[in-house]
């Protein structure tokens, strides 16, 4: 059994001091005084840090030099846990942007294959972002591969995914209900993103059944006075969360201030980050911050997710609390990890320790240090 102690602890709900955390096997079994810490158990001092719900990143596509849809290879996978933990985030969609049915296919293989053999990884899943998009909203996506889904092609990859692909981002207006049912069937979580729906489009595939948008301003249709686009419709749908990247560049400060007013808990942080390559179909080079295509497209964050944590809370307005909980307990529930995103008795010891400064010094695993 392990004990965190002498540290500020964020439960999820509140912060609280002067209390210990014990861990037995993975999960957290009780929160109790430092007075009353046994004497045999393993200790962590946290040293005034903070510990906090570790965060979850639902969608980020590579890191440490390594784009998972380029390499297609479990080392790919492993460069992307270790560039997660070093933000703090110790579980994640590895998520796969536009491409041919066969690259699709072949990262479902890697991915099944490398969560055969490691039980002890963050790796959730596949966040399948597109094909099945609007060619007029694709952003950095790859024309030549954009497609409206069929049924059997949908179909051909949810039997060969075998329950891995969590998420998939498609636009609503090109997708038939019999797609949609098809993925709530199979417990995927459907999200709305790379899409020109009109607010009433949007609204219907909300109505039936999906559940998320995907970065929200990003490579969808805006809020207008007349036509509210996919914008309006996920303002004012009570049960849909949205992603959105507090980078500065992806969106401005202001809007996520002000989308957090309207949306409340249903804004989640997202990196959406890559990693810079100049070979393969996805280029992305490194510029000021963020990454962009040869052509200057916006193409992907530098984020961490401490670092989105800390711009929320520095440029955006956001409490510190809530930030957290932006970053860890809301994409939990958007996953349905419903033992994720608290320090509370019964949930997963799934930990970030944080500095003063709010900057990750370790992260934790059900219990289990991991290198940052």
């Amino acid at each position: 059994m392990q004990v965190f102690y002498n540290g500020t602890v964020f439960t999820g709900d509140r912060f609280i001091n002067d209390r210990a955390v014990i861990v037995n096997n993975g999960i957290v079994e009780a929160i109790i005084p430092v007075a009353d810490i046994p004497q045999d158990m393993n200790r962590y001092d946290l040293q005034g840090s903070f510990l906090v719900p570790a965060f979850i990143d639902l969608q980020l596509y590579g890191g440490n030099g390594l784009l998972f849809s380029q390499a297609l290879n479990e080392e790919a996978i492993l460069a992307t846990d270790a560039y997660c933990v070093n933000g703090g985030c110790t579980g994640f969609l590895l998520t796969m942007a536009t491409n041919s049915i066969a690259v699709f296919l072949q990262g479902i293989d890697v991915v099944k294959s490398f969560l055969q053999k490691n039980q002890q990884t963050g790796l959730l899943g596949l966040h399948l972002e597109g094909p099945y998009i609007n060619p007029v909203k694709r952003g950095a996506h790859l024309l030549e591969h954009i497609k409206q889904p069929t049924v059997d092609e949908v179909k051909l990859l949810l039997d060969k995914a075998e329950g891995i692909v969590k998420m998939m981002t498609l636009a609503p207006e090109q997708c038939s209900d019999e797609v949609l049912q098809l993925l709530i069937d199979h417990n995927v979580i459907v999200s709305a993103g790379h899409s020109n729906a009109t607010y009433k489009q949007a609204t219907d595939g909300f109505n039936k059944g999906i559940t998320a948008a995907t970065h929200l301003f990003n490579a969808m249709s805006p809020l207008q006075g007349r036509e509210l686009g996919m914008v309006g419709a996920i303002y004012d749908h009570s049960g849909v969360y949205s992603s959105i990247v507090c980078d500065g560049f992806h969106t401005s400060f202001e809007a996520v201030r002000i989308s957090k007013k309207m949306m409340q808990e249903r804004l989640f942080l997202i990196t959406d980050a890559v990693t810079e390559t100049t070979e393969g179909a996805y280029q992305h080079l490194l510029k000021d911050d963020r990454y962009v295509l040869p052509d200057g497209t916006l193409s992907g964050s530098a984020l961490t997710m401490m670092r989105a944590v800390n711009n929320c809370v520095q440029h955006a307005g956001i409490e510190f609390d809530e930030a957290l909980r932006m970053a860890s307990l809301y994409p939990a529930r958007v996953a349905n990890l419903l033992q994720y995103g608290k320090i509370e008795e019964g949930f997963v010891a799934d930990f970030a320790v944080l500095s003063k400064s709010k900057q990750v010094t370790a992260a934790f695993r059900s219990g289990r240090l991991l290198t940052k």
